[in-house]
């Protein structure tokens, strides 16, 4: 197969407009999780997300558009061919909200088919492009697919886009499962009682080996291998034990041709929630038994971004390896059984070639990648 590259990435989040600026808050432990101010939270008995300060636009309309233009700003020129490749769960959702408030919208804006135009025009592609949505692992699976076209040799170069945003349709949702936490969620603690919502988006630009060596590009890092799997257990219930992301993490270290021994470090899913967390721990000691890999969520510091949550953490993961540390895993301080000497409240030193990153979703899907270290073009 041909190998694929990484040559640019944007990412915005909560901590900050920038991968850059995003990195430097995570290794520090800060977090972006706050009390919602956007929307009234009173009635819900849950008022904590992490959202991007000042994302406003003057005279209405969505705000995923302030969001898109934060993200697009730093990312690109990208070659005109290249396959777009886009992944959100709910794209403008916020003007359905607005709908129901007796407001107005356009016959377009709603449009998943409008929302993929406007990014590719937005980035001067050729193509069309599609949309993935996959629930919680829908960029890594967008993510996935890019790099298979690659591989393949269907396509010498694929954008990835991948966001979501915060909303009040969104956020009632969850608390109506009675998935978000009453404070800041705790990944991998005994003490952790759900989620926290978050909101952001990446743009990665994936190259053939060929092109990026044609074009004098420096790589980023790499996408070695991929998988996904369905558990087929419960609507919104992970598998108890981790089958589907067994599976998923088999056929991408089966695409990669590594074994366990070379994983630096695990970026997990690592939601917060009392089944997710424990599921992952399950599937990760089914994997690689009693060794011992490192293993962080960026989660208890953006919160959980939905759609843009594998593209955000797979350019945290192509920069830990690139700098050999993973960030602390913020909210982490009393371990769950399993946990212990694995997640690390402080930024932990890896050394290896390769890292892991999963995410898993409602409906039973799981998803897992491969990332290697990047190399001069």
């Amino acid at each position: 197969m041909i190998r694929v590259h990484v040559a640019d990435i944007s990412v915005v989040t909560s901590l900050g407009d920038t991968l850059d600026v995003t990195w430097e808050r995570l290794m520090a432990g800060d977090s972006a999780i706050r009390p919602v101010t956007r929307f009234a939270v009173s009635r819900l008995n849950r008022g904590m997300a992490a959202c991007m300060e000042g994302l406003e636009l003057e005279g209405g309309g969505s705000l995923l558009g302030p969001l898109l233009d934060r993200l697009l700003t730093g990312f690109g020129p990208a070659p005109v061919e290249s396959r777009l490749i886009m992944a959100t769960t709910k794209g403008a959702i916020d003007n359905l909200e607005r709908v129901t408030r007796g407001i107005s919208i356009g016959p377009k804006d709603l449009q998943f088919g409008e929302l993929i135009l406007g990014v590719a025009r937005r980035l001067g592609l050729a193509d069309g492009g599609i949309n993935i949505n996959a629930a919680c692992v829908s960029s890594t699976m967008a993510l996935a697919r890019g790099a298979a076209l690659i591989a393949h040799g269907r396509a010498e170069t694929v954008v990835v886009c991948c966001f979501d945003m915060m909303s009040e349709f969104v956020f009632s949702g969850f608390s109506a499962l009675q998935g978000i936490s009453r404070g800041a969620c705790r990944p991998f603690d005994r003490n952790r009682d759900g989620l926290t919502l978050g909101e952001g988006g990446a743009a990665l630009l994936l190259v053939s080996e060929g092109r990026l060596r044609r074009e004098g590009r420096s790589s980023l890092g790499t996408i070695l291998g991929w998988g996904a799997a369905n558990d087929a257990t419960h609507i919104t219930a992970p598998a108890r034990d981790g089958s589907g992301l067994v599976q998923a993490v088999k056929q991408a270290m089966k695409t990669a041709g590594v074994d366990g021994g070379a994983f630096a470090a695990i970026n997990a899913h690592g939601t917060g929630t009392v089944y997710n967390d424990l599921m992952e721990l399950t599937a990760f000691r089914t994997l690689f038994g009693d060794h011992s890999i490192p293993i962080h969520t960026v989660k208890g510091a953006i919160g959980h971004t939905l759609g843009a949550a594998g593209g955000i953490e797979t350019a945290v993961g192509l920069r830990s390896l690139a700098e050999g540390v993973i960030p602390p895993t913020v909210g982490f301080c009393n371990p769950e059984q399993g946990a212990e000497g694995l997640v690390s409240a402080t930024p932990t030193v890896i050394t290896g070639e390769a890292l892991l990153t999963t995410n898993s979703g409602f409906g039973g899907v799981n998803a897992a990648l491969v990332l290697g270290k990047g190399k001069t073009g």
